[in-house]
């Protein structure tokens, strides 16, 4: 499902009205439609109950006579307070202004504060409020007599339905940018905005409901769209049960690179989550003493041991060994406690460099992140097919921003940092992006607070790592991998919950996510 800006959103209207011809008046009814059908289905709202209606002059407005317009007909007892002077209103929301009156709907016009303080009493009196004073287009703060309004049906403890998008808050930015209604429902038009999806703005909408105003849906996958939200929907083919005539050669070879003096556990969770993710076979390398602790962990696993440091982890001298276990393997997997120790960093330079031909997928977490922080040089080295996994402070040793920066501004700086070195990226946290180079950007639903601990991302990496061998296209391979993390959290936290929630859960709940997706989200046979 794609998220669209203010301009792209206007930009698919225009189409639609302009080269299409169906008539804005048509895309508001539809709208003011759907919108009362959610009061209807969702809220219970039949007839006899009260709603009210907080109109702006614009569009948004429109929507919201629209919808007071049809709670009329359905016996709700409905009236709107519209913010300005009737003559005020222009276009199509005048028209519905128009036939509003007509049928006998209550208009109550408010000018001013004064005209406000009076008119507001009916927030105090009507559990539901439909806020309909500003859409997708607002840029700057509300003030004055708006920012009271807001602030008054924010206290008026009744229950908001905003229309498109809560009033004060602007779709293409996920920051306040100023006062806004605090929804507990929003009615989205034709596709959700980015600050539906992303904090603080997230906070504000309450539930999300999209709603279809008949634009046709192509429209929607029109050039430079790049940002999308990924649905359970889109992944259900690539779950389904294997063919009958396969092997485990068939699913690929993992080669992991990971483990140290201390940090065994990661390798071990890497290994088994991509074992779990369906991995036909998977080889964990490490340093020779902690070889004996991994092989144990998991029977399933393959080790292999490596010359060692003195501080017990991956020595450089172990290159011309990696190099020949890397022939025949399918994926490469570096950095899961691997540490930052100089010659295992110089290590895994080398390896890079050596591998900047590599066609296979690389998947780098971790250390191996930490360390090529270290070689800034690497990023523009790396194989065509490599995969990072950063959260957002190894995204900022990569890159020199700070995490506040790159949380502000991450839907900039995640494409630019994946197009200029040509790397596929995930950027982990809530609502984790996945980058191509083309621009691409994926942003993951699924997954919870309770996540945020020790080994979750080297679960997450052993199950890109096996994915990306099964399924051709790795963007879509990466996006897989992702959505099933965060489900498996979300399956486990149902039965720990997110306090007690460990990284190792997210490997048992593993077949449970992937069945449920396979079965389309319904409730396992």
């Amino acid at each position: 499902m794609k998220l669209l800006t203010a301009a792209q959103m206007r930009e698919i209207d225009r189409i639609t009205i302009e080269e299409i011809g169906i008539p804005g008046p048509v895309l508001m009814e539809n709208a003011g439609l759907q919108v009362t059908a959610a009061l209807r289905e969702v809220l219970g709202v039949e007839a006899g109950m009260e709603v009210v209606v907080v109109a702006g002059k614009g569009n948004n407005g429109g929507d919201g006579l629209v919808v007071a317009r049809h709670l009329r007909n359905q016996g709700v007892d409905c009236q709107v307070l519209l913010i300005g002077l009737m003559t005020e209103v222009k276009g199509d929301a005048a028209l519905n202004l128009k036939i509003a009156r007509n049928i006998g709907v209550k208009i109550v016009e408010v000018k001013d504060k004064a005209s406000w303080r009076r008119a507001k009493k009916i927030l105090y009196e009507t559990p539901i409020v439909v806020d309909a004073l500003f859409g997708t287009g607002l840029s700057s703060p509300l003030k004055d007599l708006y920012e009271e309004v807001v602030e008054d049906i924010n206290n008026s403890g009744t229950f908001v339905v905003s229309i498109d998008i809560p009033s004060g808050l602007s779709s293409d930015k996920f920051e306040l940018i100023g006062p806004c209604v605090k929804a507990d429902l929003t009615v989205t038009l034709g596709a959700p905005k980015v600050a539906h999806i992303f904090p603080p703005a997230e906070e504000y909408v309450g539930e999300l409901l999209v709603a279809d105003i008949s634009i046709p849906s192509y429209l929607f996958n029109r050039p430079g769209l790049d940002l999308e939200l990924v649905e359970l929907e889109s992944l259900i083919r690539y779950f389904q049960p294997r063919k009958r005539d396969t092997h485990k050669g068939t699913y690929g070879h993992l080669l992991i690179i990971a483990g140290s003096r201390g940090k065994t556990g990661a390798a071990a969770m890497a290994g088994r989550s991509a074992l779990r993710m369906g991995a036909g076979l998977v080889t964990v390398a490490t340093a020779e003493s902690c070889l004996p602790t991994i092989a144990k962990s998991i029977p399933e696993l393959m080790t292999e041991p490596l010359p060692e440091t003195e501080a017990k982890s991956i020595s450089e001298e172990a290159l011309d060994r990696v190099l020949e276990l890397v022939k025949g393997k399918d994926a490469l997997l570096i950095g899961p406690g691997l540490s930052n120790h100089p010659s295992t960093a110089a290590l895994v330079r080398s390896l890079l460099l050596k591998l900047k031909h590599f066609k296979k997928p690389v998947v780098l977490d971790a250390d191996g992140l930490n360390i090529i922080s270290i070689y800034p040089e690497l990023l523009e080295a790396l194989p065509e097919n490599t995969v990072l996994t950063p959260h957002p402070g190894e995204f900022s040793r990569l890159t020199g921003f700070s995490t506040t920066e790159i949380l502000r501004r991450r839907l900039e700086i995640a494409p630019e940092f994946s197009q200029k070195y040509k790397a596929y990226l995930v950027l982990k946290g809530y609502r984790t992006l996945v980058v191509g180079p083309s621009g691409r950007i994926m942003v993951n639903p699924t997954g919870n607070p309770g996540m945020a601990s020790g080994g979750s991302g080297d679960v997450l990496s052993g199950l890109i790592a096996s994915e990306v061998m099964q399924v051709d296209d790795l963007f879509q391979a990466v996006v897989n991998a992702v959505f099933v993390h965060g489900l498996s959290g979300d399956l486990a936290a149902e039965k720990t919950g997110e306090k007690s929630l460990t990284a190792t859960d997210l490997i048992k709940f593993l077949p449970q996510a992937i069945k449920f997706i396979a079965a389309g989200g319904e409730d396992e046979p």
